[in-house]
């Protein structure tokens, strides 16, 4: 893969990507008609609209490695409306079948992921919020898609089970981003990743296992999991999550 590999330098992005995929559909096997129809830990969502919208993301995906590949739109892109008609429909559907949808989606992901020629990875694609990014980027949005949304089936998958590699992408990512937009954090460290990070140049600092920071910044734990160098000093309060990709490759419009 040329451009910036994901995951750092070594690794198969792909094969992760599988991973997370495989450990969420075993999940969603697991679920009954019932048990889908239940609520998730996301405010106002079912654990079935959760998983819809996990397959919908894969799909929407695979429309945004074509145009890399091919440089040329592979047929209509569904807007918004449309997208969350069909997830709702989805949600609907028996158990068995929203896990056999959510299995074809992934697959259709990684399949395509894996026939992407070495050039086209670095094409920009537009997210249908219209940021850009490099096609690579897409393996890095559908593993935080698998990882977030597994926790939030709120089945048992915690954040202390997200993979090390995935927590420290996304804290570089994430912190990345708040670093340029001036949230209002001195720093921090991932004590079980040996990291640390600088975002600003005032505000609490935080300590914590890399899945901890990555929770609160997510809005998944509360800021009470975390140690702070000032214990009097409350926390800022994370803005909307997930943050835009890394500043440089702009959005839709950016030229005009």
């Amino acid at each position: 893969m040329s451009g910036r590999a994901p995951f750092g330098s070594g690794g198969d992005p792909v094969g992760i990507v599988i991973r997370s995929g495989d450990r969420l559909v075993r999940s969603a096997a697991a679920l009954s008609d019932a048990g889908l129809r239940a609520p998730s830990g996301l405010p106002g969502w079912t654990r079935g609209q959760v998983l819809a919208h996990v397959a919908h993301s894969a799909d929407a995906y695979v429309w945004l490695l074509g145009l890399a590949r091919t440089g040329r739109t592979p047929g209509p892109r569904a807007d918004a409306a449309t997208a969350a008609a069909a997830l709702e429909r989805n949600a609907a559907l028996p158990a068995d079948r929203l896990t056999a949808l959510l299995r074809e989606s992934l697959d259709r992901f990684t399949s395509h992921a894996r026939a992407m020629p070495a050039p086209a990875w670095d094409r920009l694609v537009a997210a249908l919020a219209g940021w850009r990014h490099p096609a690579w980027y897409l393996l890095l949005r559908c593993l935080r898609e698998l990882e977030t949304h597994h926790l939030d089936l709120g089945i048992g998958y915690g954040t202390e089970q997200w993979p090390d590699t995935y927590v420290s992408w996304a804290l570089d990512d994430t912190l990345g981003t708040l670093r340029a937009q001036g949230f209002p954090l001195a720093s921090v460290e991932a004590v079980d990743l040996g990291r640390r990070w600088s975002v600003a140049a005032d505000g609490p600092s935080v300590t914590g296992a890399g899945h901890q920071v990555l929770g609160w910044l997510t809005g998944r734990l509360p800021a009470d999991v975390l140690r702070t160098g000032d214990p009097d000093r409350l926390l800022p309060p994370p803005p909307a999550w997930p943050q835009p990709p890394l500043p440089g490759w702009g959005r839709v419009g950016d030229e005009a």
